[in-house]
């Protein structure tokens, strides 16, 4: 199944005067992968966060495949990961991604489970408890829990932060595929443009607090995309456009005595 996301005036204040996110229109189309870039504290998560219905809008409204994220949620049709992998300390990785399927309440297929497990790099690892793992090796466990479920919105904060740069990079040639191929619409925040670029079909760009649109870029390279398309010119000019988008949207917010 894959589903869109339909974002209509949303906004999200808290407190009396903190606004995060101004109100917003966005829609995420069904089976892309989209990309939230902006500085740091903008309101990224927030947004996401709204998205997953973590978060209660301050005004407009979140639909996704036309029903409220609650009914998403309810229906297992949604996974979140986190740069916070919050894993459950005494339940193995394997264990860890059962639960997920036990909620959603999903077959266990051990081929399935050891396959995924395969993907994020922890094989030989399966039994592991989490206190037994690198911060990158539980994070990839978060992402396999996040994957396990098949869901039909797959939203993703910041969930290379803790890995290293070659598994980064091993990360974002294989996961994408998965998803894809399973029409998963997905949501992925992050603050590095090259990462954004190679994993997404389009980049929203923010400004800075509360975060507005101020660019919104599709991204029109090949797939399958690898680590040596960096290099490639037409990725350059691309993350260029986006690092241009993101100045500007900085620059339009400082005092005009400050420019």
């Amino acid at each position: 199944m894959t589903v869109a996301v339909q974002c209509e005036g949303v906004a999200k204040t808290f407190g009396a005067s903190v606004e995060a996110v101004s109100p917003i229109d966005l829609h995420l189309v069904a089976g892309q992968t989209t990309a939230l870039v902006g500085p740091s504290g903008c309101g990224k998560s927030t947004l996401l966060r709204m998205i997953a219905g973590l978060e209660v809008p301050s005004a407009g409204t979140v639909l996704i495949g036309g029903a409220p994220p609650s009914q998403t949620l309810r229906d297992a049709d949604l996974a979140v990961a986190f740069q916070d992998p919050s894993l459950l300390p005494w339940r193995s990785v394997r264990r860890n991604i059962e639960l997920a399927l036990d909620l959603a309440r999903r077959p266990k297929r051990a081929e399935e489970i050891e396959q995924l497990i395969r993907l994020v790099g922890l094989e030989g690892f399966a039994d592991a408890r989490p206190a037994e793992l690198s911060g990158g090796m539980r994070q990839r466990a978060a992402i396999a829990r996040a994957l396990s479920t098949q869901p039909a919105l797959l939203l993703l904060d910041e969930p290379f932060g803790a890995v290293d740069e070659l598994t980064r990079q091993q990360l974002a040639q294989d996961l994408p595929a998965l998803w894809e191929a399973r029409g998963t619409t997905t949501l992925l925040v992050t603050h590095s443009v090259s990462e954004a670029v190679m994993l997404s079909d389009r980049v929203i760009v923010l400004s800075p607090r509360p975060a507005r649109i101020v660019a919104d870029v599709t991204i029109d390279l090949p797939r399958p995309r690898r680590p040596e398309m960096a290099r490639d010119p037409d990725f350059g000019q691309f993350t260029e456009h986006v690092f241009a988008a993101l100045s500007k949207g900085v620059a339009d917010t400082l005092p005009k005595a400050a420019q």
